[in-house]
C-alpha cells in the first residue's frame, strides 16, 4: 500500500467556529464531535484536519489545497462571500487577486486563527 496522509491536527481558539467555518468554503463535511477533543473537517475520502482547542501561543501552520478549476471558482466566491481577505502572494498584502504565474490559479488567506489556507488548481511542488 502506498502511503497516505489520513490526518492532521490544527490548533484552533475556537475549533468549532474553525473547523465550522473551513467546511463550509471547502463544501466538505464537518463534525462538532469526533474521536477525542477533535473537531474533524473531512476534506476527502481519505483525509481528515482535527481541529483541536489550544491555548495561546500555539504554532500557525500553511495548509494547502488542490482543487479543479471549478472547485477553485466556487470556493473562491464563497470566500469572498464571508468576506475573507485574501491574496496572490504567500507573503504578500491583501490584494483580493489571484496568482495565475504558476500554471494555473493561487489564492491564499489567514481564518480565523492565523493559519495560512492555500487553494491552487496546479502544483508548482509537484512539476513534471
Amino acid at each position: 500500500m502506498a502511503i497516505q496522509l489520513d490526518h492532521l491536527m490544527v490548533p484552533a481558539r475556537d475549533k468549532l467556529r474553525s473547523a465550522k467555518l473551513l467546511a463550509e468554503l471547502l463544501d466538505v463535511p464537518w463534525s462538532a464531535t469526533g474521536i477525542g477533543p477533535f473537531a474533524p473537517v473531512y476534506v476527502n475520502d481519505g483525509l481528515t484536519l482535527d481541529f483541536d482547542q489550544w491555548g495561546e501561543p500555539f504554532p500557525l501552520i500553511h495548509y494547502c489545497f488542490r482543487v479543479s478549476p471549478e472547485e477553485f471558482e466556487a470556493i473562491l466566491g464563497r470566500i469572498r462571500a464571508a468576506g475573507i481577505d485574501y491574496r496572490s502572494a504567500v507573503h504578500g498584502p491583501v490584494d483580493h487577486q489571484v496568482d495565475r504565474e504558476h500554471g494555473g490559479s493561487i489564492v491564499y488567506w489567514n481564518e480565523p486563527d492565523g493559519h495560512q489556507w492555500e487553494l491552487l488548481t496546479e502544483s508548482y511542488a509537484r512539476r513534471d
